[in-house]
């Protein structure tokens, strides 16, 4: 018989969350993650989010099960079997954005979004954003509340919630979606490739301050944020078979 993956038990401050931790580390045993197999998330997306960002150099896979509720990043939390539901579970890999972001003061911010790099305006005047693709320019002025850029994963949160498209997980495709666009009205957004490398320049960037976020890392008073599919970095999140990311991706873009 194979040895037992070694297992690192991760879990958000829920008092749910960590009574799960502290009966798994009672069954399981309790492992450093430096010298772990898996690294088990206890805890619900956001949590997932920020253990995927805080761990993913240490190129371990990650593992989730959710407190509270279900969650795209996660599993059903059910106590028995986990080393056999771990050696059974597909393997998801994704590839983070990565950001670079100016700022007026001419400081640069870089950041990795797992999810999604968003453009949001910081005062009750709308944003104008200049948008390049590869450094031509596709869209001279976009007047809006924002504009996002989305990686599959991330396609069925923020992006979806404006109106953006569902991508499946393995279509080598970004999506780039206004937040509450105003002029040109029609403009619906666009799917790229993934290997698109998109600017966004910010006009009038001191009477229309812009933020820009990757996922939850947040840089204020931008003058461009540049975006593109990270090469080097990519993560792989397990999925119970029943569980299965793609497939759900795939449900979504049928929910009534």
């Amino acid at each position: 018989m194979s040895t037992p993956p070694r297992l690192a038990f991760l879990a958000s401050s829920v008092p749910e969350a960590q009574a799960q931790k502290a009966r798994y580390e009672a069954r399981y045993g309790v492992c450093p993650l430096e010298e772990c197999d898996i690294i088990v998330a206890l805890g619900g997306d956001g949590f997932m989010l920020r253990t995927l960002h805080r761990h993913h150099h240490r190129n371990k896979p990650f593992y989730g099960m959710k407190s509270g509720t279900v969650g795209f990043l996660m599993n059903q939390h059910r106590p028995d079997d986990l080393v056999e539901r771990i050696a059974r579970a597909h393997p998801a890999i994704l590839k983070p954005l990565e950001m670079e972001a100016i700022s007026e003061a001419g400081t640069t911010t870089t950041a990795l979004a797992f999810n999604e790099v968003s453009l949001l305006r910081q005062s009750k005047q709308a944003a104008k954003i200049r948008i390049l693709l590869n450094g031509k320019p596709r869209l001279e002025e976009l007047i809006c509340d924002g504009v996002l850029v989305s990686t599959p994963a991330g396609s069925t949160a923020y992006n979806l919630s404006a109106h953006g498209p569902i991508l499946p997980l393995d279509s080598h495709t970004l999506a780039l979606t206004p937040i509450s666009p105003f002029r040109p009205r029609r403009w619906r957004g666009a799917i790229l490739r993934a290997d698109t490398v998109v600017v966004l320049e910010i006009l009038d960037h001191y009477k229309r301050p812009v933020s820009a976020t990757a996922d939850s890392s947040e840089v204020r008073d931008v003058v461009e944020v540049r975006v593109k599919e990270s090469r080097e970095r990519t993560v792989t999140l397990l999925f119970d078979p029943e569980h299965n990311l793609e497939e759900r991706i795939l449900d979504e873009q049928f929910a009534a």
